[in-house]
């Protein structure tokens, strides 16, 4: 490759009168450099560690925030709040939505502001959320527009992927990126199962009737993550991803390739996350009432159904991130995205054939289909974990390897790869993100159908992850 399109982007230099104005000054760690073994082994490992371990925290409580309208929407019985299915899908894309636009802006953050600094902003900032979505499910009857206004502001917990993705990426060596970024990432991701547990005890003890203990209880959590993030954590002196950086690693086709595949992935795992809920209990009531309105008895029961199943696959598919990192770390991260998607692919089929069964069956879905339903969707989410993990891992090795033909000291190099793949985890987590907002608004079209089910959009589902098998077998195998 040529040496012209690559052109070191520096990480210790302020770019703009903004950046000196902002730019860290306490609990600054300066000349930072993780590929310094010995200093690595003499204390730096600790220390990035400690980051590393109230970094999870942060992004757990984000997560759970951002996805706390995917619990929201099994209080909210239809006789009660008068939305329908449809409505709900579309209540449960806005915040995917809002976070995924966000996590541009949130990658350069930690830039500007500081890996710690930012960190508490922006879990400060969640605060408002939760408080309003106790507010609002308190006082049904308000209308959708202030719903989905509310819901939009827990995107907020949706930027906080990027910004804590990026300031990870330079705390740690690149042998050890797959695992530091899938451990960080899964952590974080274990919010959207979290608050659905939440929701489950709350559901199994009082019903569909107290949705505010639910944000009572991030409440406390959120004031927890960010006293700790204050207390423990730490800025780096030198930039991770800034504007230029951003523009630049568009001009690289696999930035866009990178980012489609990670659609496939991640767009899926937090997809699923916030529609798994909804699908079985749209299910669960479909065999209760034949079509009929539900009733309020109905409802709770469907709701405490689906609130049981709902949370096991976000827990598989963000356990399975780390795996996926570490794994990738071994075999190379093509190796282990190209055989995610395969079976993804294998799942998907086996989630559309149980779903048209079922389409086809009167009255409630069989013991087998909705074993085939329930069980294809827990590989999905498990094998969307291992490919979240692999894919983030090709982003570092990808800008490593490229930064070889950059002529000059060791230093520019290094800088040039950081700052690249800081800018690419930002702006990959971003358009991933847009494939959950993709997933909930085919469901909801696919519900609004002629057999007014999931079908239709399963099996679109399944195409997409036939198509990303045969991109990565192409460009990187």
């Amino acid at each position: 490759m040529s040496t012209t399109t690559l052109r070191p982007t520096s990480t210790s230099t302020a770019p703009s009168r903004f950046r000196q104005l902002t730019a860290p000054r306490r609990r600054v760690i300066r000349d930072w450099d993780p590929e310094d073994t010995a200093a690595w082994e003499a204390g730096n490992a600790r220390i990035a560690r400690r980051n590393l371990v109230w970094s999870v925290a942060t992004e757990h409580v984000g997560f759970s925030i951002w996805s706390i309208w995917s619990v929201m929407v099994l209080f909210m019985p239809q006789a009660v709040y008068g939305f329908t299915p449809a409505d709900k899908f579309v209540l449960v894309a806005v915040p995917t939505l809002v976070g995924a636009i966000l996590r541009i802006p949130y990658t350069m953050a930690t830039a500007f502001f500081g890996g710690r600094n930012w960190a508490i902003v922006s879990g400060v900032a969640l605060l408002a959320p939760a408080l309003l979505a106790w507010w609002l499910m308190a006082n049904p009857g308000q209308p959708l527009g202030v719903f989905l206004a509310v819901a939009a502001l827990a995107g907020l917990g949706g930027g906080n992927f990027a910004s804590s993705m990026t300031n990870i990426n330079a705390f740690y060596p690149q042998r050890m990126k797959g695992w530091a970024l899938g451990l960080n990432a899964g952590g974080g991701n274990i919010g959207v199962p979290a608050v659905q547990v939440v929701g489950l005890l709350v559901i199994a003890a009082l019903g569909n009737r107290r949705p505010e203990i639910v944000c009572a209880t991030y409440l406390v959590l959120l004031a927890v993550v960010s006293v700790g993030a204050a207390l423990f954590m730490d800025n780096l002196d030198h930039q991770t991803a800034n504007p230029r950086a951003m523009l630049e690693v568009l001009r690289h086709a696999d930035s866009w390739v990178i980012s489609l595949l990670y659609i496939g992935t991640f767009g899926s795992f937090i997809g699923f996350g916030f529609a798994f809920g909804q699908v079985l209990n749209q299910t669960f009531l479909a065999g209760m009432t034949g079509g009929a309105a539900p009733t309020p008895a109905q409802s709770a029961s469907a709701s405490l159904s689906a609130a049981q199943i709902a949370f096991v696959g976000p827990l598989l598919g963000s356990l399975t991130r780390v795996w996926g990192g570490r794994l990738a770390d071994r075999r190379g991260g093509a190796v282990v995205t190209l055989w995610t998607f395969v079976g993804m692919a294998v799942a998907g089929l086996l989630v559309t054939l149980a779903a048209r069964a079922d389409d086809a069956t009167a009255g409630a879905a069989t013991p087998g289909q909705l074993a085939g339903i329930v069980g294809g969707f827990v590989l999905l989410f498990a094998l969307s974990g291992v490919g979240n993990g692999s894919v983030y891992k090709m982003i570092p090795v990808l800008f490593e390897a490229r930064s070889q033909s950059i002529v000059g000291p060791h230093v520019e190099r290094a800088a040039w790869s950081r700052a690249m793949s800081g800018a690419l985890i930002g702006i990959a987590g971003a358009i991933g993100a847009l494939g959950g907002v993709l997933i909930n608004l085919a469901l909801r079209a696919s519900y609004q159908g002629p057999a007014q089910s999931a079908t239709a959009a399963f099996v679109a589902f399944t195409v997409f992850y036939v198509v990303a098998a045969v991109v990565t077998k192409v460009r990187y195998r």
